[in-house]
């Protein structure tokens, strides 16, 4: 199962991060032509008509680093529910904007985040390596173990 997971993590971060890539002109750069699209180009498909998507310029940002920081964090393992989320609301919101490629791209995408936030990274996982180290030493880590108080 940790296998199929990390394959899972993987196919899942690889279309976003190679779109992230696409977007930046350098270090904390964006390029011209995200920019662009969010402005000009971009609508939200809400209740049969198409809308400008609100502060444009801040939806570019976060688009951009979040198909770059989200999917390092998926493939890592780390914070493996919270990037799949991150993933299935960026799948969403790229549905309302461009609704025909529900069948092809963004089911299979929101079916893989789903997966990912219900059964987590697996063993192959920085987060199991740190549940680990956290039951091992007995903190408060968030893999605190149950203990049994039933008397015997």
């Amino acid at each position: 199962m940790s296998l199929a997971l990390l394959v899972l993590r993987i196919a899942l971060a690889v279309p976003f991060f190679r779109s992230g890539l696409t977007k930046w002109d350098g270090f904390l750069s964006l390029s011209a032509g995200h920019l662009y699209l969010f402005r000009q180009e971009f609508r939200l498909h809400l209740f049969g008509n198409a809308y400008r998507f609100p502060f444009p310029d801040l939806m570019a940002w976060t688009a951009a680093i979040g198909e770059i920081v989200l999917p390092i964090l998926l493939v890592a393992g780390l914070f493996t529910r919270f990037s799949a989320l991150g993933l299935l609301v960026m799948t969403a919101i790229i549905q309302l904007t461009i609704p025909h490629g529900w069948a092809n791209f963004h089911l299979p995408w929101a079916a893989m985040a789903l997966m990912l936030m219900h059964a987590g990274g697996g063993r192959i996982a920085v987060d199991a390596l740190i549940a680990r180290s956290s039951a091992s030493e007995g903190g408060n880590g968030f893999a605190v173990r149950t203990r049994d108080k039933t008397k015997t």
